[in-house]
């Protein structure tokens, strides 16, 4: 990869401005679990961009609560982002539906 196809890799994660995302959390617990979080959001990005991050991190489990937040880290090319995500939904069947937004700079 060039390094101007690289940077244009970098630029499109960083702004992918925002992708809706699901993920199936356990009954009772309320929550999703920080590291299926983490990959849920890699997994997303990269069928948005073509390309999944070096890394992603959640510092905390994310609540099951329609509007709570989170800001876990991207890792791509040697950058990091803050990435936000928003939970939109949680059904009936403890399927969570979120949001993600990557910060427009690195962090």
């Amino acid at each position: 990869m060039t390094l101007r196809t690289a940077s244009a890799v970098l630029a499109a994660l960083a702004s992918a401005a925002l992708v809706s995302a699901g993920c199936s959390v356990s009954v009772g617990t309320a929550k999703v679990d920080k590291d299926d979080l983490a990959k849920q959001i890699s997994t997303e990005l990269e069928a948005e961009v073509g390309e999944a991050p070096d890394e992603v991190t959640c510092p905390d489990d994310l609540k099951a609560e329609v509007g709570a937040t989170l800001t876990c880290q991207l890792t791509g090319r040697g950058e990091t982002y803050d990435v936000t995500v928003t939970v939109t939904s949680v059904d009936d069947d403890d399927n969570v539906k979120f949001d993600i937004k990557v910060a427009d700079q690195p962090s």
